[in-house]
């Protein structure tokens, strides 16, 4: 159950219509998870610095179980992550930073009980 957070000082006005479903079907394509199980939160319109300059940047935080645990894994995230995201928002890639959180399932609450057990 994969949760992607994108945060953003570009003003809701400059992003794509549809971007929540974009990355939706993006994480899914990239994590191998299905789309039902991904969750998307897109902030927009932030105060944000980022590497000490608040020009136009973003923030994804990408969170799921048994598929961010690795550097290596990480690192194929991220750059299929990165086309979408420099694609979508007209960002460069210095300007967009991507932080990974493995989960595990009793860190994640469902239908009134935890992962581990569904």
């Amino acid at each position: 159950m994969p949760f992607v957070e994108l945060e953003t000082n570009l003003p809701a006005e400059r992003l794509p219509p549809g971007l929540a479903q974009t990355l939706c079907a993006a994480t899914a394509d990239i994590l191998g998870k299905p789309a039902e199980r991904v969750n998307v939160t897109v902030r927009s319109g932030l105060a944000m610095v980022l590497s000490g300059s608040a020009e136009p940047c973003a923030q994804l935080a990408v969170s799921s179980i048994g598929v961010v645990g690795t550097a290596e894994q990480n690192q194929r995230h991220s750059a299929r992550f990165f086309d979408v995201l420099t694609a979508q928002l007209g960002l460069g890639t210095e300007r967009i930073v991507i932080r990974f959180y493995p989960l595990e399932p009793w860190q994640i609450g469902k239908n009134k009980t935890v992962m581990t057990f569904l």
